[in-house]
């Protein structure tokens, strides 16, 4: 920090990375801005961890936490939804009454404080603004606005703490107020630094969606009527434009898929429903041209349809001289989800506008997690970053791995390709849960792992009599899963990608972790080909520098929930042959933590009954 160099810093868990940056960014002076990965660990920061170190430092340091405004209640949007009335569900309803009451109470106007309203509720989008639909100054609220306060508390803070996805929106799209900020930071440090190519990627590209459209018909519907209902027939106006963006989403399978543009045919309906959307788009602009002087909202609603007009003009051309992207090489795809579909423009390489970024005034920038380098080596984090000329350190966790805990192979598994190979880690995974009592996290590549793995587990529970609780993604909050997994006492959590880290559970509640195979990242998704295209004209090993490094850090996370604190034990069990029959193998071995192995289940029974574990 006193020499406002970049320092990448990798510490296995139970270091105490936290306290290391917190006591000297609250000791320098100066300001400080701390992102982190999830809206989570920010909370947990802001409301456990900096008032602890602030107070055994005994330094008077303010300190604001600064979200993105969708978690801030909009007083324009909440009031316009109470005299519009579009509620879809009588839930809704009773929602909108909760945050009624909750504006009247709260200081922050934060959703978080609100537990009992789900984070995914759909009465959110109606309640929070948005970039496009923000009335900014001329807002009624303006001076009440929860948004600007936050913004105006972190203006003020010498320490800030913020969230990756917000760092790098700013970054992009300079609207959450961290632009304001950097300038006066004299540090700057994320915590989850592992994360920052994947947030940063999603951040530089550009990309517009289906679902903006429909928000859009649904806006201008309502502001017409309100304001200028003489002004058009706006429901048949909308109709039209709303069944273009609709349709171009029924151009592709029901399933979820990912496609870049070149793997779409020339012969398919895509094209053709691309360009009527775009003509009804048009059709619509040229009615709010006419309107939008008989109201502000109209008038919003005019920018925000000439804003995705443009967006949809060069999607599918070279990027605009003007997004920062016009240098960098890009992949054009499309992601189609059960209702809506999303057209991209991704980076290929974010170390360029990254370091962009970084330019301009001398300040100190600190990356760290868990999990940066493979096998000591940083090459494949630094060059993603574009930070290989800095220096970069790991500190070994303190635990005693080899005392605390197993890592487990069992035998006889087939390749990962078979196509029963979750029925194969179930089989395999039986005896263990059995042994352990349940307290296991069941960790899967894929979605369809976690559902089939669930269906396997309750017909097998059901015929063998046995008790344990089942908590599975997706069938409640992730938060919520947590919380009835720790009271549980016997739980096994089936979870996919949200679960493999974040996620801290210490003591008896989990003593085993299941990883059904090798997290390489699906070799279909048109973002990872381009790039192995590009290493490989380059003269490298795709795979061996860029897919291995991956799943390996991924891993690491993965295995890192299990041994959390000094007095954890518990069980690692890998599920996937590959460790051991690939050549690779050895390098994924090398970055594990140093747990003692076995092939042989009785030495697993052993060691659960050796912690005196009730069967």
């Amino acid at each position: 920090m006193a020499g406002q160099t970049t320092l990448i810093a990798e510490a296995g868990t139970g270091t105490g990375k936290t306290f290391a940056y917190l006591a000297p960014a609250l000791l320098w002076g100066g300001k400080v801005i701390i992102s982190t990965g999830t809206k989570n660990l920010q909370d947990q920061l802001f409301l456990r961890d900096i008032p602890a170190v602030r107070q055994a430092l005994n330094a008077p340091v303010s300190v604001a936490l600064l979200k993105g405004r969708a978690n801030y209640v909009c007083h324009f949007h909440l009031e316009r939804t109470q005299q519009n009335g579009r509620m879809t569900t009588r839930e809704d309803v009773g929602y909108l009454r909760e945050i009624s009451r909750f504006i009247k109470m709260t200081n922050t106007g934060d959703k978080s404080e609100l537990s009992q309203i789900p984070e995914t509720a759909l009465i959110w989008n109606l309640v929070t603004s948005t970039k496009e639909n923000c009335l900014g100054s001329e807002c009624q609220y303006y001076q009440d606005c929860f948004v600007m306060k936050a913004r105006k508390e972190a203006q003020k803070a010498d320490v800030v703490v913020v969230n990756h996805h917000l760092f790098f929106a700013d970054v992009a799209l300079k609207d959450t107020g961290i632009a304001e900020l950097l300038p006066s930071a004299n540090t700057v440090i994320f915590d989850e630094a592992h994360q920052l190519p994947d947030t940063a990627t999603l951040f530089f590209g550009e990309t517009v969606s289906s679902s903006q459209i429909l928000e859009l018909c649904r806006d201008v519907l309502a502001e017409g009527l309100s304001h200028a209902r003489d002004g058009a027939e706006w429901a048949k106006l909308v109709t039209p434009l709303d069944k273009a963006a609709r349709d171009l989403r029924l151009c592709f399978p029901p399933e979820q898929v990912k496609l870049s543009l070149a793997q779409i045919p020339p012969s398919s309906d895509f094209y053709p429903a691309f360009e009527t959307l775009k003509e009804h788009l048009q059709t619509l602009l040229e009615t709010l041209e006419k309107q939008a002087e008989r109201a502000e909202t109209i008038e919003l609603c005019r920018l925000r349809a000439l804003a995705l007009q443009e967006q949809l003009k060069s999607w599918g051309e070279a990027a605009p001289v003007s997004s920062g992207l016009a240098a960098q090489e890009c992949v054009l795809w499309v992601e189609a989800y059960s209702s809506s579909l999303q057209l991209h423009r991704t980076p290929l390489s974010i170390a360029p506008i990254f370091n962009k970024q970084r330019e301009g005034s001398a300040r100190a920038w600190i990356f760290t997690s868990a999990t940066l380098a493979v096998k000591n080596d940083f090459s494949h984090y630094t060059s993603q970053m574009g930070l290989s000329e800095e220096k970069a350190v790991s500190w070994p966790s303190p635990f005693d791995y080899g005392a605390q805990g197993l890592l487990y192979i069992p035998t006889g598994m087939p390749e990962p390709r078979f196509s029963g190979y979750t029925d194969a880690v179930i089989n395999a995974a039986l005896p263990v849960l059995i042994a352990s009592g349940g307290r296991a996290f069941l960790l899967c590549t894929t979605l369809r792992a976690v559902k089939h793995s669930a269906q396997r587990l309750r017909e097998e529970f059901q015929a063998r009599g046995l008790t344990f609780a089942l908590f599975v993604q997706g069938e409640s909050g992730r938060t919520e899963l947590l919380e009835q997994f720790r009271r549980s006492g016997n739980g096994i959590l089936i979870g996919s990608q949200s679960f493999w880290e974040g996620i801290d559970v210490r003591g008896e509640a989990l003593s085993l972790v299941v990883i059904d195979k090798l997290p390489f990242a699906p070799p279909d998704d048109p973002v990872l080909s381009a790039r192995i295209n590009a290493m490989e004209k380059m003269g490298k090993n795709g795979f061996v520098h860029h897919q291995l490094p991956e799943a390996i850090i991924n891993l690491k996370q993965g295995a890192g929930r299990l041994i959390r604190d000094e007095t954890d034990r518990g069980v690692l069990m890998l599920c996937d042959p590959r460790i051991l029959s690939k050549p690779y193998g050895a390098r994924v071995w090398q970055s594990m933590p140093p747990f003692t192995r076995t092939r042989e289940l009785s030495v697993v029974e052993d060691f659960f009954h050796s912690l005196k574990v009730p069967k």
